[in-house]
């Protein structure tokens, strides 16, 4: 037998290592530049859109610095308390305006009605504890490619519809592929650059309803186990849900359920008990949830869904009574607080969405949100059309009676924040997967 020297093995082991260690060396220096690259400069991967000019004709951008990538991640991963904060000035105004689109509404084209003081389109939503960050339509694109959006709702839907449809028209433009009903409530536009699809579809309930009318009854009836089939016949193709409603649960109207009458708000003069509206404002909000969950579930698609919270009005005295909304200026922190039916509308919307996400958990690829913008759009008093609901309203001498809209929004103008939340939340949500 042979003796095997004590320094063969180590001498080969040292030449080994020798031959091995700028491999080794090589690999370790990829791994951290690679961990680098992807912890540091996260959206030249997964979101290489925002650093491409909307223009082809535009000088390539300078790259930003590393401190811009730390502040977009955290501005975006980081959940941000949007609901509380005030509004400060900024001199950037808005994305759009009442002449480079066209699709706004007749009664909610402020600028070109003729109204003159044009500061509230230079404020912005500040949160208190993080940075909501501007809207930007290739960001959101990039996020929806593919994809059809939905508003559902009242006209309050109808109106973030068309604030959504006026951003995403500075990055690409839009094509009308189908109107249809009265005064067009059902609409769809397509963004060809994209493949992003973004409808409006009235259903002022949610669910199965029918609304007073001169020929019919003078109160509305509503079925509040039944989701209103207008849009419900449409779930399998919709990949993102917003729903509003609130303010036509105000009206006169007698309810029912199962095939029969459950009561009536405000209705002298039949014999039915009245129960108000809240309770079924609820009902109808868990049938909307509750269908969408079901549909989904069985289908197996996901699907995105959120739910905007009451929009409180801003009229001073009667609304059907000269009651105008003159203010030029939001209120400030602390200056108005939500309380009242504003708090209890606002209250109903919270807790179906949270109920539903509850119920949604056990279903994978299901998402929902509350869009919770009752306190930031009671705060801007200054942001509704008012008078200028008509064109040109004073051009005749300032009249003694004129009616306003301190309802809905003036566009561009406050309800813009409402998507500004909504492409946030988009985002969280892509980043998590």
């Amino acid at each position: 037998m042979g003796v095997t020297s004590p320094l063969k093995g180590p001498t080969r082991s040292r030449s080994f290592t020798t031959k091995l260690l700028p491999y080794v060396l090589y690999a370790s220096f990829s791994i951290a530049l690679c961990r680098f690259y992807f912890h540091f400069f996260p959206f030249l991967v997964s979101n290489r859109i925002i650093l491409t000019s909307s223009s082809s004709s535009s000088p390539s951008p300078s790259p930003p610095s590393l401190s811009f990538f730390r502040e977009e991640e955290t501005a975006y991963e980081t959940p941000c308390n949007y609901t509380n904060g005030r509004w400060v000035h900024d001199k950037m105004g808005p994305l759009y305006n009442g002449t480079t689109c066209g699709t706004i509404k007749d009664g909610q084209n402020c600028i070109s009605h003729g109204r003159a003081d044009l500061g509230y389109l230079y404020w912005r939503w500040q949160p208190n504890q993080c940075q909501l960050p501007r809207f930007d339509p290739n960001t959101f694109f990039n996020l929806v490619s593919n994809k059809h959006i939905a508003f559902v709702g009242d006209s309050m839907a109808r109106n973030q519809w068309e604030s959504l449809l006026c951003m995403l028209a500075t990055a690409s433009n839009p094509n009308p592929i189908y109107t249809n009903g009265e005064d067009n409530k059902f609409r769809t536009w397509h963004f060809d650059s994209h493949n992003v699809t973004v409808s409006v579809y009235w259903s002022p309930f949610l669910v199965r309803g029918v609304e007073k009318s001169k020929d019919g009854p003078d109160h509305n009836e509503l079925y509040v186990d039944v989701v209103d089939d207008r849009w419900g016949s449409d779930l399998d193709h919709l990949d993102t849900v917003v729903l509003s409603v609130g303010h036509w649960f105000l009206h006169p109207a007698v309810y029912y359920e199962g095939g029969s009458v459950l009561g009536c708000h405000y209705c002298p003069g039949l014999n039915h008990t009245e129960i108000g509206f809240y309770g079924v404002m609820r009902k109808a909000i868990k049938t909307a949830l509750e269908t969408i969950i079901e549909r989904k579930m069985g289908s197996g698609c996901g699907i995105d869904v959120f739910l905007t919270s009451f929009s409180p009005s801003h009229f001073e005295g009667e609304w059907d009574k000269a009651g105008a909304c003159p203010k030029t200026e939001p209120y400030k922190e602390g200056e108005k607080m939500v309380e009242g039916m504003d708090a209890d509308m606002r209250s109903i919307a919270v807790e179906e969405i949270e109920a539903a996400k509850v119920n949604a958990k056990q279903f994978g690829r299901l998402r929902l949100e509350i869009l919770d913008v009752t306190k930031l759009s009671l705060m801007r008093r200054d942001g509704h059309p008012g008078p200028y609901m008509y064109r040109f309203p004073f051009a005749d001498g300032v009249r003694e009676h004129v009616q306003n809209d301190c309802v809905h929004w003036c566009l561009p103008g406050p309800i813009d924040t409402w998507n500004q939340i909504m492409l946030h939340v988009i985002r969280r949500w892509r980043g998590g997967e």
